[in-house]
């Protein structure tokens, strides 16, 4: 960051971190600290300006995050991110999520489980809700066991992202619901939560720097979990190359459609707020999609237009064109107004 800073002639900031390492294992711990001191005094010597402190804990997560976030009051820190790799499901309860992402102006969670952990909670906690889901797969709330069979279809997949996003959306108001890619079998997620557009669209353009460790079945453009698998056609997202191609030409007729039910015009944050829940897509591809469309323009604050994707601002409006080319505005209308219910 500092070095970023000095090109651009502005002078250095000073970084003060606190990184807690908890597990549950003593064993872990203890081997931990061995890899993480000779990292720490290396980074005080070629780093003078983060000031880095380090807290060893030792207890199930539940058991550990009242000192947690002690640690983080008394530092007063406004920006944090959890890294919860737990084995099941029921490791980290609901409450402390949204606890965490209602204690802190900027807190992303980066959360791992296993679906049929989830998916036995479900059973017992929402079992009409989860008999509704799972029915077009020809399987009851009953039949937990019988999806191993299934697991490495992409059916299940986009079944599955739905399920997960209606157990956590309410937790946060970024949720990215994608599974660990396996074709083997879609059976372990890692999921991004997160109370700021900027977060997810970060999140989603790390996910395409890394192409294939994460898997999404559905639409690629806006409203990805509107894919109806009784009715629509889905598409295994990978976020890679052939991926970004699709979801393009999904914006080029998506982000109109959502421009002009807006009423013809909508600024730019207001925009990003609106889809960062409902896109994989890359933001690069995004802005693309919206200066390459013969429909749209976008206007910045001095009421010029803007000609190149990558200067696109937050305090710009993205318009309506007064002539505008004809689009499909009424079909595929599963894809308008976000997920069905």
């Amino acid at each position: 960051m500092n070095t970023q800073r000095a090109v651009q002639g502005l002078g250095a900031v000073e970084v003060e971190c606190l990184l807690v390492f908890n597990d549950a294992n003593r064993d872990a711990i203890e081997l931990l600290k061995t890899h993480v001191a000779p990292m720490q005094a290396e980074a005080s010597q070629s780093c003078p300006k983060l000031h880095l402190r380090v807290e060893y804990l030792n207890e199930f997560f539940e058991a550990a995050y009242p000192d947690i976030k002690s640690l983080l009051g008394q530092g007063r820190y406004r920006s944090v991110i959890f890294n919860l790799d737990q084995c099941g499901h029921s490791h980290v309860e609901r409450n402390t999520i949204l606890d965490i992402m209602h204690s802190y102006p900027a807190a992303e969670i980066f959360y791992t489980f296993v679906i049929s952990s989830l998916l036995a909670f479900l059973q017992k906690d929402q079992p009409e809700r989860l008999r509704a889901q799972l029915d077009h797969l020809g399987l009851t709330s009953n039949d937990i066991q019988a999806l191993d069979a299934l697991m490495s279809q992409k059916d299940w997949l986009g079944t599955a992202e739905k399920i997960v996003f209606d157990a956590f959306r309410l937790c946060a108001p970024y949720v990215s619901p994608f599974s660990i890619n396996n074709p083997g079998g879609w059976r372990y997620w890692l999921i991004h939560f997160a109370n700021a557009y900027r977060a997810r669209q970060v999140y989603n353009n790390i996910l395409h720097d890394n192409a294939s460790l994460q898997a999404h079945f559905g639409r690629s453009g806006l409203n990805m979990l509107s894919y109806d698998p009784k009715h629509d056609e889905g598409m295994l997202y990978l976020f890679d190359i052939s991926g970004r191609v699709s979801a393009k030409n999904q914006l080029l007729g998506d982000i109109p459609r959502l421009i002009m039910e807006c009423g013809d015009a909508m600024p730019v944050m207001d925009f990003y707020e609106s889809i960062y829940n409902i896109t994989p897509a890359h933001a690069d591809d995004v802005h693309a999609a919206i200066i390459e469309n013969p429909d749209l323009e976008v206007i910045t604050p001095a009421g010029g237009e803007r000609r190149k994707a990558n200067t696109i601002g937050v305090d710009d409006v993205i318009k309506m064109k007064k002539q505008i080319s004809f689009f499909p505005m009424f079909l595929n209308a599963g894809t308008r107004g976000g997920p069905k219910e």
